[in-house]
């Protein structure tokens, strides 16, 4: 956003201008979400203040009683946020929690989404009274403490029913507590020209269909079963019912076949369950790939239910051998845990790993503490040559090269088991029908969460998410 203010000032757009259209947006979106009522803006002393200085001009112009908090001294602001504070005609008052006295709503423009320092003082002390009291706040540009880059809490920070910010929305508001405390989040144009991406060149985007749903349009007439890709999954002989979840989602989701791999002793099991899975036998290492040799067989998953032991690792490297394109999922990540190098080394074709916090732990130690997730998974991927889909609340997808998607679209329902197995199938089927590792977690990701969000709130298990898909992957294509 610094690049993007300074690329629009530099165009000839004076940063006054854009702090009004900035303020005007806030005060905005206060009268059109608030009945009248007392009010009191919270200034800080940068750029985010001025914001503030403008929307409380406006509020006042628009018939809201409206009081002033400012930290620091009036006379020592400098530049834009002069400039707002010489439009604004009431008394200022000093930042204290007397402001906060009769429930006003607060307009939050302490800090925006470039601050870096723990948040103390009678800022501090603001800021918890505020929580404390649970009063109605409109955040501008981020919460007051929430940083804007990592989504990190700066010692404290605001809880806001709605934030607003300008030209783009920012990691942070994506991330966990982001999530928590930004309330509704609405973006705003206030007249930077979208040319500025250029010079920006962003290499993060906010998941959605239009980022992949051209390459789920397929209807060709001369398709057949295997030009829709033939996925094989490597069952285990005990979670058999892992793989089962698997291999239905990646039908749903469109491979033309899916094959379970299983030891001898768990054949009955899948044979006896559902009838469009193919079950081959595959006791020992060498049979696994075997199978391999067909070269129509062109996507492997591994992981869910398959066991963590040398049956599992010896598969996963016979999959990357062949370079075919491959999923791996829970154990298949496990059993690399005190060798993840022999794995990363492996690692020549699209691969894609689809780690919770525990499993990306065990396979990336030295990462785990990074605070900014978006940095994590792209450390991630990068040293080990797959794509990451680090899974959570706000679950980060990157590619080896740093392109990156953050995926929000998903309910608190997903928390149930069966769930990650349902997602690991619906990426294998993607890639088997080609999509590259980004591009198919990426669609997974949100399949998954529309699927969840169409069953409902409640009484969700992972067989609903598979019964939902074909209405989720019909929704995405329909978005314009």
């Amino acid at each position: 956003m610094a690049k993007a203010d300074a690329a629009a000032i530099a165009g000839g757009i004076p940063g006054s201008r854009l702090m009004e259209a900035a303020g005007r947006a806030v005060a905005a979106t206060v009268v059109a979400h608030n009945p009248r009522r007392p009010v009191v803006v919270l200034c800080g002393p940068g750029n985010n203040g001025g914001d503030g200085l403008v929307a409380a001009r406006h509020l006042q112009e628009a018939g809201w009683p409206v009081r002033l908090g400012l930290l620091g001294a009036r006379e020592a602001l400098k530049g834009d946020p002069a400039w707002a504070s010489d439009g604004w005609n009431g008394p200022v008052e000093a930042l204290s929690p007397a402001l906060l006295e009769g429930r006003p709503l607060v307009v939050d423009a302490l800090f925006g989404a470039g601050l870096s320092r723990t948040i103390e003082g009678a800022a501090g002390t603001v800021i918890d009274r505020a929580n404390h009291e649970g009063l109605p706040v409109i955040a501008v540009d981020v919460p007051s403490g929430l940083h804007g880059d990592t989504g990190q809490v700066m010692g404290r920070a605001l809880s806001a029913e709605r934030t607003v910010t300008f030209f783009r929305a920012k990691p942070g508001h994506y991330a966990v507590e982001g999530l928590r405390r930004c309330g509704v989040l609405h973006v705003v144009d206030i007249g930077i020209p979208a040319a500025v991406l250029d010079v920006i060149a962003p290499r993060l985007w906010v998941n959605g269909p239009a980022l992949w749903r051209h390459l789920l349009e397929r209807d060709g007439l001369a398709d057949h079963k295997y030009a829709r890709g033939h996925l094989t999954i490597l069952g285990g002989a005990t979670a058999t019912g892992a793989a089962r979840l698997g291999a239905l989602a990646a039908r749903r989701a469109g491979a033309g076949l899916v094959t379970i791999a299983t030891p001898h002793s768990a054949m009955p099991v899948y044979q006896a369950a559902e009838p469009g899975n193919l079950i081959v036998e595959s006791e020992e290492a060498p049979a696994f790939g075997k199978l391999l040799a067909d070269p129509r067989r062109n996507a492997v998953l591994a992981g869910p239910g398959s066991g963590v032991n040398e049956r599992t690792r010896a598969a996963c490297l016979s999959a990357l051998a062949a370079r075919r394109a491959v999923v791996l999922d829970a154990d298949a990540m496990t059993a690399f845990a005190d060798v993840p190098g022999q794995l990363f080394e492996a690692i020549a074709g699209p691969t894609l790993m689809t780690p919770h916090e525990g499993e990306f732990r065990r396979l990336f130690p030295d990462l785990a503490e990074e605070p900014d997730k978006v940095e994590r998974a792209r450390q991630a991927a990068a040293r080990s040559g797959a794509t990451m889909l680090l899974k959570g609340p706000s679950t980060v997808i990157a590619a080896p090269d740093g392109r990156a998607v953050i995926n929000v679209h998903a309910p608190a329902s997903l928390a149930t088991a069966g769930s990650g197995d349902v997602l690991a199938g619906i990426a294998g089927a993607l890639m088997a029908q080609n999509l590259s590792p980004l591009a198919a977690a990426a669609a997974a990701a949100w399949l998954h969460g529309e699927s969840a969000f169409r069953f409902g709130r409640r009484g969700l298990i992972a067989e609903d998410l598979i019964a939902h898909l074909p209405d989720a992957l019909h929704a995405a294509l329909a978005i314009n």
